[in-house]
């Protein structure tokens, strides 16, 4: 949820023709990253919570892409780009991790 967080910080100063289309894309990937973390292990077996962390997965690599778009056209403030691809980075592994470790039990 901290990258969620850090996200929409940066995206407020993205420009304002963005409204609908960057800043939108980036925030609806972010939120899906927690959002499918809760649902999969909500689900209450194994395997619903892999596939959704998968889907979490997915979509964290997409925020990815998305902040390299940002930074390549200047959008936002730079030093809180680095901060979100440094939480970007945390979750990654987070989820590898848990990822990881549900295929061993």
């Amino acid at each position: 949820m901290q990258l969620t967080v850090a996200v929409y910080k940066l995206t407020q100063g993205f420009p304002r023709e963005e409204q609908y289309g960057l800043t939108s894309q980036i925030r609806r990937s972010v939120v899906s990253i927690p959002s499918n973390i809760a649902e999969g292990q909500g689900r209450g077996s194994a395997g619903e919570f892999r596939q959704f962390l998968g889907i979490a997965r997915g979509s964290n690599c997409e925020v990815q892409t998305q902040l390299e778009i940002a930074r390549a056209l200047s959008f936002g403030d730079s030093r809180l780009i680095d901060e979100a691809e440094a939480l970007f980075n945390e979750v990654r592994k987070m989820l590898f991790g848990i990822l990881d470790s549900l295929k061993e039990s």
